[in-house]
């Protein structure tokens, strides 16, 4: 380029959209969206950004449909288009192809594609699921322990329960070496510890924090422990393969705490309880007794029999009633475990979380269907504009026809030659701008000319 020659922006942006789109004429571009909005064109324009750098987008609408689903802010994506200039604001921007979503959108894939296919083999069928204990005294924990989770399952389990013993069994819960570290980890407790539970536990975080409880094979190990398996991983919106594959699913460490541990105060309230009615039902029985004791007493002062037979069958009555007291407070405790556990089995509290979680899911694919039928609306929509514009008489005047009307009176439109004289002006409407026209000769064959004055005026643009 001569340097010497002077140039305008318009030529100065044309060189460099031309420079551009020869050096990168098709790239792909990892980054996180940002500031994304849909105009009424329905082209979708975005920002794509890293943590140093951030480069204008566009999608247009025709390649809208090619997507798996909208994006949206904060996805993490891969763009594949072209760079481009638009000249009349100087701005270089990416044009938009494809969309991969490569963030959580392809670990969301994977993970739907394992839990189907699990699924299929019967790894999270209930009846499949170990039943735990109502009343455990060892729990071993398997988690990192410099997390908050084990500090807080710890915590309640010992407020509420404090004669639990909790033991820590190290691992390490996110990265590439945390699912095989907790496979081997229900390996070595199933073979050496003496445990009533295992609680696979984990705060909360992002779906790449929690992947490694989606891993196949640790779902493979906890259906094949021979120990019940507890999963509290992440917060209660969070669902992993663990998850699903666990005796039981707790919607945090702290409720898998609450969910293990009995509460001893109530517990206590309880035993209270029962001992009292048991106390009043001794000491009416007794009262009873004492009674018919009395009434034996005088029966035998008054009786002629001799004192050595009747001395024997009080003997014999005692140690009936011993007997009978014995059987019956062994009944009431029998009693009294089988209420206690047929009152923790309707416990409605863990039904409901089943009902959540069935309405969340609900949820996600009304969503889902919502998306779908505004799309197919918006799609309709943009056909029947087409047609609109088709048959719209603007169309029509951009084919190259124009409406005459008269000048004079109520400015009719002019459909035939009759209708105007020799000498008088019409307004022409061309597709841009209008006419004034004198006419000079006026022909009533079809297809005749009608010859316009040469001075004719240029009206101003419509």
């Amino acid at each position: 380029m001569d340097e010497r020659r002077i140039l305008s922006v318009s030529e100065l942006n044309s060189s460099i959209r031309s420079l551009l789109e020869g050096r990168f004429p098709f790239v792909s571009v990892a980054g996180e969206l940002s500031n994304l909005h849909k105009p009424y064109s329905g082209h979708c324009y975005f920002t794509l950004k890293d943590a140093g750098a951030q480069i204008k987008a566009v999608l247009f609408k025709l390649q809208q449909r090619y997507l798996e689903r909208m994006p949206k802010d904060g996805d993490h994506v891969v763009c594949r288009g072209r760079i481009s200039v638009y000249e009349p604001r100087g701005d270089y921007q990416l044009i938009v192809d494809a969309v991969d979503f490569h963030g959580a959108g392809a670990l969301q894939q994977a993970f739907e594609q394992l839990k189907r296919r699990l699924a299929a083999e019967g790894l999270f069928d209930e009846h499949l699921k170990r039943s735990l204990p109502r009343f455990p005294t060892h729990i071993t924990l398997v988690t990192s322990p410099q997390g908050a989770a084990v500090h807080d399952f710890i915590r309640i389990a010992a407020r509420r329960c404090p004669m639990v013993q909790i033991a820590v069994y190290p691992v390490t819960v996110q990265g590439d070496q945390a699912a095989a570290e907790m496979v081997q980890a229900l390996a070595e407790i199933n073979a050496r510890v003496s445990t009533d539970v295992i609680v696979l536990c984990r705060g909360g975080g992002s779906l790449e924090d929690l992947w490694a409880f989606n891993d196949e094979a640790l779902a493979r190990a906890i259906r094949a422990s021979g120990l019940p398996v507890v999963s509290a991983v992440g917060h209660e919106i969070d669902l992993t393969i663990a998850d699903f594959a666990a005796d039981l699913r707790a919607p945090t460490p702290s409720a898998a705490a609450e969910l293990l541990t009995p509460d001893g105060e109530a517990l206590r309230r309880e035993i209270d309880r029962h001992g009292s009615r048991l106390q009043r039902i001794l000491r009416n029985r007794i009262d009873r007794i004492e009674q018919r004791l009395r009434l034996t007493k005088h029966r035998l002062e008054t009786m002629p029999h001799p004192l050595d037979r009747l001395l024997l069958r009080l003997d014999h009555l005692t140690g009936r009633m011993e007997l009978a007291l014995k059987t019956t407070l062994a009944d009431q405790g029998r009693r009294l475990d089988q209420a206690s556990f047929a009152l923790a089995r309707r416990n409605p509290a863990h039904r409901l979380q089943l009902h959540d979680q069935h309405l969340k899911e609900l949820h996600t694919c009304l969503a889902h269907a919502i998306r779908l039928h505004v799309q197919v609306k918006q799609e309709q929509f943009g056909r029947a504009a087409g047609v609109l514009h088709a048959v719209s008489p603007l169309a029509t005047l951009a084919r190259g026809y124009a409406i005459v009307r008269k000048n004079e009176g109520r400015k009719r439109i002019v459909t035939e030659a009759a209708q105007v004289q020799t000498g008088e002006t019409v307004a022409v409407t061309l597709h841009h701008g209008a006419l004034v026209c004198r006419v000079e000769q006026a022909s009533g064959s079809e297809g005749g000319i009608a010859e316009r004055d040469a001075q004719s005026r240029t009206a101003s643009n419509s």
